[in-house]
């Protein structure tokens, strides 16, 4: 017996028009900012009803793509932000039940490369926002929330060094997913504050000096205390994280 065919999937109108613009939009036809025809231009485009081309609209502006300045009716074209995709990314992780060991094993192979990429390509201006990051730090090390925050700081300034916006992207949902595993030991290791400032100085200092090598092996052994913080605090890497 022949393996039955599978149901035919019909789209919404909607979803079809707004497969449609996200296409011209990808495609360069419209850029960061330009402003779409209005609704009624689009439906008669598309031989739509206005409510099919307003719920495509709508669509594509939750997913970022589109955004309507205040007092105007006209949708423009936007970049979504890099928080907005790494909070998407990140709760579909989460939904995958991703646990603090899956995020500990993909910053370990991240990170160094990440920071050896910073060294060859960060600026001036690059190494004054990460020695900002640590000495903030220093400053609030008392803050268990605001310590937490700026170590993924930190790691987020690294990337943004490279100017390679794919890595900085990626890089984003694993922070978001950092904070909470790390909030759940920073208070339970009495070092882990000390360790975490003498790595970040290191890390910087590789940075400023250009030394690619040197910059790899302080971000290998910063995010393999990590792992030895986890175990010290007794906290199982085989844990879901929820946030």
């Amino acid at each position: 017996m022949t393996r039955p065919f599978e149901p035919i999937q019909i789209e919404p109108a909607y979803r079809k028009v707004a497969a449609a613009l996200i296409e011209r939009i990808t495609g360069g036809a419209f850029t960061d900012g330009d402003r779409l025809p209005s609704e009624t231009a689009l439906a008669k485009q598309f031989g739509v009803n206005r409510s099919t081309v307003r719920e495509a609209l709508r669509e594509l502006q939750t997913a970022g793509l589109l955004t309507r300045t205040r007092g105007s009716k006209l949708m423009r074209v936007t970049r979504p932000q890099t928080d907005y995709i790494a909070e998407n990314v990140s709760r579909a992780l989460v939904l995958h039940d991703v646990t603090f060991m899956d995020v500990w094993e993909s910053m370990s192979m991240f990170e160094p490369a990440i920071a050896e990429a910073a060294a060859r390509r960060r600026t001036p201006s690059d190494l004054e926002l990460m020695r900002e990051v640590v000495a903030n730090f220093e400053l609030h090390r008392k803050d268990t929330g605001r310590c937490v925050h700026l170590v993924a700081e930190f790691f987020g300034v690294i990337a943004s060094a490279t100017h390679n916006p794919v890595l900085v992207m990626a890089q984003q949902p694993l922070l978001q997913l950092l904070e909470p595993s790390l909030g759940a030991m920073i208070d339970k290791v009495a070092q882990a504050r000390s360790r975490i400032v003498t790595a970040h100085r290191r890390v910087t200092d590789a940075i400023a000096a250009r030394s690619a090598d040197d910059a790899r092996a302080w971000m290998v052994k910063h995010v393999r205390d990590f792992r030895r913080g986890y175990e010290v605090a007794g906290i199982d890497l085989q844990l879901k994280i929820t946030v």
